[in-house]
């Protein structure tokens, strides 16, 4: 299905019953990494699993930025009309999740993996395998990637409802960037889990279900 939110369409798939699960993937993905976790997460929820703008089946020339990217988010949830959201969301998804969650009291919890608050939170391993492979494929989504996002601790103070941040010990992010996020999140919940790489656990994966199911029915 698609919706026209935001003046571009953003393609979804609606799976299982119960409480609304919005579901966002990382850069250069689409909504089937979760096809797995969707499996178990559709017996306790209704999964939303959307294609991020100018991804999978989504408006493919859509101009690339996070805040952006957060409001058509926003403005899906609105939409649908849906309440007591469940947000979830891994790398550049989860950079979106917490500016959404920021701006919009319809999600009433958030669960982000891998994210950073600006370019210098991501290890430099892979900050000069992005800039090699930009100077040769000029790709808009290196270039986001390079650029943004830039998150204050005042943006994060905005998130008030109940939050997990998570990360491998292996990501590549670096483990600090993912502590400020949470101690910047009132009262949220830090995890970093022991051998896992940045989407090990994620990308069809089920570990990221139960973790999900847990955390919002503990």
């Amino acid at each position: 299905m698609t919706a026209h939110v935001n003046g571009i369409g953003i393609y979804y798939e609606k799976t299982g019953s119960g409480r609304a699960l919005v579901m966002l993937h990382g850069n250069g993905e689409d909504h089937t990494i979760f096809d797995e976790a969707v499996g178990t997460l559709k017996n306790s929820f209704t999964c939303y699993c959307l294609d991020s703008r100018a991804h999978g089946q989504s408006t493919p020339d859509a101009p690339l930025h996070y805040d952006e990217m957060a409001r058509d988010v926003v403005c899906f949830i609105e939409q649908e009309g849906l309440n007591d959201v469940v947000l979830y969301g891994f790398s550049d998804g989860g950079i979106t999740g917490l500016l959404a969650t920021a701006a919009c009291r319809r999600i009433t919890a958030l669960i982000v993996s891998g994210a950073n608050l600006t370019p210098r939170g991501v290890k430099l391993s892979l900050m000069l395998t992005l800039r090699l492979i930009y100077c040769f494929k000029r790709d808009p989504k290196i270039a986001l990637m390079l650029k943004e996002p830039d998150i204050s601790f005042e943006d994060l103070k905005k998130i008030t409802v109940p939050a997990l941040v998570l990360a491998g010990s292996k990501d590549v992010i670096k483990e600090s960037e993912t502590r400020r996020i949470a101690v910047s999140i009132p009262g949220a919940t830090l995890r970093i889990l022991e051998g896992e790489r940045h989407g090990s656990y994620i990308v069809h994966s089920e570990k990221i279900a139960g973790i999900i199911r847990d955390f919002v029915y503990q």
